[in-house]
């Protein structure tokens, strides 16, 4: 199995989360990041909140993103009206949802390591509260 196919298969497992979660939807962005507009991996939203996700499913203890990815995101985020959130999947391990503000300056790009990770981020059911 390629990595696009593990990354879409990691964003129908959160989409599949939302659609079965009461009062959530969510849709995924097919080939989000090819395109010459800012777009999120996925779009969920309630009633009162909407929200932009940028997913990511790794084997390491780290996660780098680069600055174009945050700027995009936020981007989105700013003019559509949504939340920006990052999504994480680590090994063994349930999917923690992180704001990109919390992410760690790592030279030319950012990181978040498994134990902020697990200290800082949200899970599923704290983040659809």
């Amino acid at each position: 199995m390629s990595n696009k196919e593990k990354g879409a298969n990691a964003e129908r497992e959160l989409i599949h989360l939302f659609n079965n979660t009461d009062g959530w939807s969510a849709i995924r962005i097919a080939g989000s990041g090819s395109s010459k507009y800012p777009d999120p991996d996925i779009l969920a939203g309630n009633a009162i909140r909407r929200i932009a996700i940028e997913c990511k499913a790794t084997r390491e203890d780290k996660k780098y993103f680069s600055q174009e990815d945050l700027d995009q995101l936020r981007k989105f985020c700013q003019t559509f009206g949504a939340e920006a959130w990052l999504a994480i999947r680590l090994p063994r391990q349930p999917w923690y949802f992180i704001m990109p503000e919390d992410l760690a300056a790592a030279g030319e790009s950012f990181v978040i390591s498994k134990e902020i990770l697990q200290r800082k981020g949200l899970q599923f059911e704290e983040l659809t509260k």
